[in-house]
């Protein structure tokens, strides 16, 4: 079975995974470096099988934009996987109070059995094999549901792990949304979900009727703060390929800059001489990813269409060469927006970028915090005390300080959302975690004491024990 395309094949092959686990309920630490260095293999070595699938896929997609947001960031991970592995595995030793002594105790981290990944169609890669990595480090067996938007990175997908791995130990799930939502039904030890909010709802509902734990990596609108002090032309260095990587189709690409008023020209010209600069001529350049297909086309053109409606000024910041008729669109400015405007209401997704005109910066953090929490938010200043208010007073799933999204592919940190924009982490030792039982061990040798507490009641030993620590 090379990919798995209808339910009675998932259930079938669900079963099978239980059963492998069971017959393997805590791999060794030499099983689980075999997994995570196949999973390598897969990636290292046909790369440009990788980059060609997902250039289908997208209708054209950067060579680069494949190298760094799905091979490059996918095998990072798995490296640091390995070589951390072996201190992740280590129980954790934990104090024991004096009243129970002599005793030890310690956390043992266990796998959680099979997990279910449902991988959407942005990074393809990287987000199924992220939680992938850390789940085969845990321990644990597991089945990806992939994108129905990415068919033919989901065959090369399914080729590959089918050479690497039985299908009882990683299996690759395709097929359209009734597959999607019979996945979701499955009684997973955990699902693991990244996508919308509205499709999170959904997978969660789903888990709950088998009281499956849950992780889920959503979206979201996330802002960026610009500090009046900051040079205008180092603020745009700090962002823009976080916001242009892939066409600005990443969950964590900055979704609206808080700008402070006087500078907001300034900043516009500067976008555009970096964009250009960047993508010159984007309707012919392969640097340049298109849209994934017609119907995302079609909703951020009614975005764009919306907000001029609506009396947001416009400014492309590369001609449309073939008037539309290409996925490719250029990066694009919004001024002028308020919340009456679509582009406001909804995750973009996309290469728009409204910039919001602010006097005081206390306006902008009342504006994010009267919003759902998002994924991600950027502060763009050297100040340590602007800083420290937006970073002490704001909610978000992680933050960047003059940088926007590479906190993601950065190993040690934690990834997750809070609130709307997702709940759970993964990504290092978090992940690990994540997919991992963490079994409290409390153990007593051949002394125990514990017989002095029984009753009666009322003996002198009980009033001492109230007496030291009950204060």
């Amino acid at each position: 079975m090379v990919e798995i395309t209808s339910q009675t094949a998932l259930a079938e092959t669900f079963l099978q995974q239980k059963a492998h686990f069971a017959s393997n309920a805590y791999p060794s630490y030499q099983d689980r470096i075999s997994d995570l260095t196949k999973l390598k293999a897969i990636l290292v070595d046909n790369q440009q099988a990788f980059i060609d699938a997902m250039s289908q896929d997208f209708g054209h997609r950067s060579a680069d934009d494949t190298k760094l947001g799905d091979i490059l960031s996918s095998v990072m991970g798995i490296n640091y996987a390995i070589k951390k592995l072996k201190g992740w595995m280590k129980p954790e030793k934990k104090h024991i109070g004096i009243l129970f002594q002599p005793a030890k105790g310690k956390v043992v981290f266990q796998p959680k059995g099979v997990v279910g990944i449902i991988a959407p169609w942005n990074y393809p890669i990287f987000l199924a094999f992220g939680p992938l990595t850390t789940a085969l480090a845990a321990g644990n067996t597991a089945m990806i549901k992939m994108s129905e938007y990415t068919p033919h990175t989901n065959i090369l997908l399914a080729e590959l792990v089918a050479k690497h791995f039985p299908s009882k130990k990683v299996a690759i799930v395709c097929g359209e949304a009734d597959m999607a939502a019979a996945f979701s039904s499955v009684a997973f030890d955990h699902l693991f979900f990244t996508g919308s909010t509205g499709v999170g709802k959904l997978v969660m509902k789903a888990a709950a009727e088998n009281l499956v734990p849950v992780t889920l990596e959503l979206g979201g609108k996330s802002p960026t703060i610009i500090d009046d002090d900051i040079d205008i032309k180092t603020v745009v260095s700090r962002l823009v390929l976080g916001k242009t990587l892939n066409s600005g189709q990443t969950c964590v690409a900055p979704d609206y800059l808080f700008c402070p008023e006087n500078k907001v020209a300034e900043l516009t010209q500067a976008f555009k001489d970096a964009y250009q600069n960047m993508y010159p001529n984007p309707q012919e350049n392969i640097d340049c990813t298109c849209i994934i297909n017609d119907a995302q086309k079609a909703r951020i053109d009614s975005l764009v269409a919306d907000a001029k409606a609506k009396g947001a000024t416009i400014i492309p910041l590369a001609a449309d060469n073939n008037n539309g008729a290409s996925r490719k669109m250029p990066l694009t400015i919004l001024t002028n927006v308020n919340d009456d405007m679509s582009v406001m209401q909804q995750e973009i997704f996309g290469p728009l970028l409204p910039i919001i005109a602010y006097n005081n910066v206390e306006e902008a953090i009342a504006y994010i915090n009267n919003k759902p929490r998002p994924l991600a938010l950027y502060i763009c200043s050297f100040n340590k005390r602007f800083q420290q208010n937006i970073l002490l007073n704001t909610h978000a799933g992680g933050v960047c300080i003059n940088d926007a999204a590479f906190h993601v592919i950065n190993d040690d940190l934690p990834f997750g959302g809070i609130g709307a924009s997702g709940m759970g982490q993964y990504h290092g030792s978090e992940g690990f975690k994540t997919f991992s039982h963490g079994k409290a061990v409390l153990s007593r040798g051949r002394i125990s004491l514990g017989s002095l507490l029984f009753p009666p009641f009322g003996k002198k030993i009980h009033q001492l024990v109230y007496k030291l620590f009950i204060r």
